[in-house]
């Protein structure tokens, strides 16, 4: 049973910055790309972040120079460090895990956590 768990979430003002950890569990960690989305009410949930199997990483342009993604493999625990956060990097974060490649197909989703930035 594949299993993805968030934390890190919370409440910071315009400015700030938060570090969102996803431990997974029961698969073959390396075998698979793994990463961020996030979600507002009445919106699309949208990519944020991604860092495949061969090491290959990925930013939605909003988020570049702002967000470092990275792996912890003795961990198996992704990161999301978030720097310079503004009121529209707000929103519920998902970790999501998939085939290598990162196409998103049939992802493995956590149960996500909110992020909040006052501005």
């Amino acid at each position: 049973q594949f299993q993805l768990t968030e934390s890190g979430g919370g409440s910071v003002q315009a400015g700030g910055s938060l570090r969102l950890s996803c431990k997974a569990s029961g698969y073959t960690y390396d075998a698979y790309c793994m990463g961020w989305f996030r979600q507002n009410p009445g919106k699309e949930r949208e990519f944020v972040a991604s860092f495949d199997a061969d090491g290959e990483i990925r930013y939605t342009d909003s988020v570049k120079g702002r967000f470092t993604v990275s792996k912890d493999k003795a961990k198996s625990t992704l990161y999301l460090q978030m720097n310079s956060l503004t009121a529209e990097d707000t929103g519920i974060y998902y970790c999501a895990a998939d085939g290598a490649g990162c196409h998103w197909v049939r992802p493995d989703w956590g149960q996500g956590t909110q992020v909040s930035v006052a501005s």
